[in-house]
């Protein structure tokens, strides 16, 4: 394996050998309890808990495990990309990755859950072709078309966020993760409450659908030019791709615009912490662009998540985002303080199934709500625990088949179309420069690295 160097920038550093097993377990620890944080949240909703009704005035556990995810993402995905060094294979891999396990729990919902209790949104049923397009775009948030899935809704700034890798990668600009980072978080602060929201979409199903259509159109083109291999073709590929992500979070974003270009900046700022780990930036500039970026997610949270915000953004308050945001940054610099330490091994397995948990943990809360329909509330102390430990043991269980038998076997699958494609078409489409080795990635023996994507709410 190898990372491509670029152009300019300090001379990189080798990481030592014997620390590449502790790297993969400190990221698959956070992943692991970025999962948990957001499952608990969830769980406790129906039944009205302590920590998911009250403390989200505080700190939402579910932004917190969000914001933990898309720091590990942008950590590890520019990694990915720059050590395969082209882009068709990076992408094969992102939809053998993301869509297989999606799908299954897609169908599983609609066929398993009455609708009074179902996990799939309506317009499922109401406009399949359109939900069908959105979502199989991922660009669901930022189409104007509904999640077939609540929790999907961060897979859609996962994949806008491969868009902005790819783009910057074909252009031989991926070396400038801290400017983008900073100026990511500085609009999120500057121009949080003005980015307009559904400009293109304007919350209608006409609106949605000619987004979808445009953006379906813009994607088969640069899909097209990505998997001819050709590295003119990519380049184009992945100009479309970036600048397609780009105009629909500035101007179609569902969500408060703080909070989107935040999420921005934090992946960004992940991938500053990898060049700096790397010997690719020095300490002083990622320092300050670690600490501009915090700085900018706290006081964004506290400019603009207030009043009529409050009704477009995640959060009950600006505490509940603002702590959130900075609980989540602390635990990645701790977690990353120990790279060089070892971890128990449930707790880094539970960063294996993190996909897996992160999509099945809301279907089984309906399961949960539908079986025990009546019944509520739990008021002791003992029915809660047998309560938590049936919900959590079944979604580990759950967890565990679905990575075995759905997710390795497709990651597999995705390997040798793409070393197929490879030997019969060899791209040429990276850009070529001196290798250094790369850290190992936060994954199990041969997977691809696990998208972000759990969401808050």
């Amino acid at each position: 394996m190898r990372l491509l160097r670029g152009p300019s920038g300090p001379r990189p550093r080798k990481p030592a050998a014997k620390a590449a097993a502790p790297r993969l377990g400190w990221l698959d620890v956070l992943r692991g309890i970025a999962a948990l944080s957001v499952a608990v949240y969830h769980f406790g909703l129906p039944f009205y808990w302590f920590h998911a009704t009250k403390l989200p005035n505080y700190i939402d556990p579910g932004i917190f495990g969000v914001m933990l995810f898309f720091l590990v993402s942008g950590y590890i995905i520019p990694a990915s990309l720059e050590r395969r060094g082209d882009v068709r294979s990076f992408w094969i891999g992102r939809f053998f990755r993301i869509y297989p396990v999606v799908i299954a729990v897609v169908v599983l919902s609609m066929v398993v859950l009455p609708r009074r209790h179902g996990v799939v949104a309506a317009w499922t049923y109401e406009h399949p072709l359109l939900m069908l397009a959105g979502n199989g775009t991922m660009l669901h948030e930022l189409s104007g078309v509904p999640g077939v899935i609540g929790v999907m809704w961060t897979l859609g700034y996962e994949m806008v966020f491969y868009y902005f890798a790819t783009a910057l990668f074909v252009l031989n600009k991926h070396r400038r993760s801290a400017p983008i980072a900073m100026g990511f978080s500085g609009a999120a602060m500057l121009l949080g409450s003005w980015l307009p929201l559904g400009a293109l979409s304007h919350g209608t199903h006409v609106g949605a659908r000619n987004v979808t259509l445009a953006g379906l159109v813009v994607l088969g083109a640069a899909f097209v030019a990505i998997f001819s291999g050709r590295a003119d073709l990519a380049r184009w590929g992945g100009v479309l791709l970036g600048s397609l992500g780009l105009v629909l979070v500035l101007l179609n974003s569902r969500s408060a615009g703080f909070e989107t270009l935040i999420i921005f900046g934090t992946m960004f700022a992940g991938t500053v912490l990898y060049r700096w780990e790397h010997g690719q930036l020095d300490g002083l500039k990622t320092a300050i662009c670690c600490g501009f970026v915090i700085a900018a997610g706290v006081l964004a949270g506290y400019e603009h998540d207030r009043g009529e915000a409050l009704w477009r953004s995640w959060t009950m308050t600006w505490k509940s985002f603002s702590f959130a945001y900075l609980a989540a940054w602390l635990l990645f610099l701790a977690g990353m303080a120990l790279r060089h330490r070892r971890f128990p091994r449930a707790l880094t397995w539970l960063g294996t199934v993190s996909y897996s948990v992160y999509l099945l943990h809301v279907p089984l809360v309906r399961v949960m709500e539908w079986a025990l329909e009546g019944r509520k509330p739990f008021t002791s102390w003992t029915d809660r625990g047998l309560l938590t430990a049936a919900f959590f043991g079944t979604l580990l269980l759950l967890s565990f088949l679905a990575y075995h038998l759905i997710e390795m076997p497709f990651q597999r699958l995705g390997r040798r179309l793409s070393d197929a494609l490879n030997r019969r078409f060899p791209p040429s489409d990276g850009p070529r420069e001196t290798a250094v080795p790369p850290a190992r990635e936060p994954v199990a023996p041969g997977a691809e690295p696990v998208p972000a994507g759990v969401p808050a709410g």
